[in-house]
């Protein structure tokens, strides 16, 4: 079990999928480095159906409207592009 001052590196990549009908821009906590750590790797995986996303920000493709959520899960099989926003 891990202390309170144990902590799991990670790092944290803004990204955008576009489903049929929505924008969907979140971010996605991926390892720091090495196995995993590329952002296209976490949409391989075959073992994983969801992607975490956290500060959400969703946009209705038909008719604009945002919503903002704090944390949503985004069923990969929607996901029709994917990419990571460079600020």
């Amino acid at each position: 079990m891990l202390e309170e001052t144990d902590q799991i590196e990670r790092r944290v990549e803004r990204a955008a999928f576009e489903t049929d009908r929505q924008l969907v821009v979140g971010d996605v906590t991926l390892p720091p480095a090495g196995y995993q750590s590329r952002f296209s790797d976490s949409l391989n995986r075959p073992d994983i159906d969801f992607l975490a996303l956290t500060n959400v920000e969703i946009t209705s493709l038909l008719d604009g409207k945002v919503s903002l959520r704090p944390f949503a899960v985004l069923s990969k099989s929607h996901v029709r592009v994917a990419y990571p926003i460079n600020d």
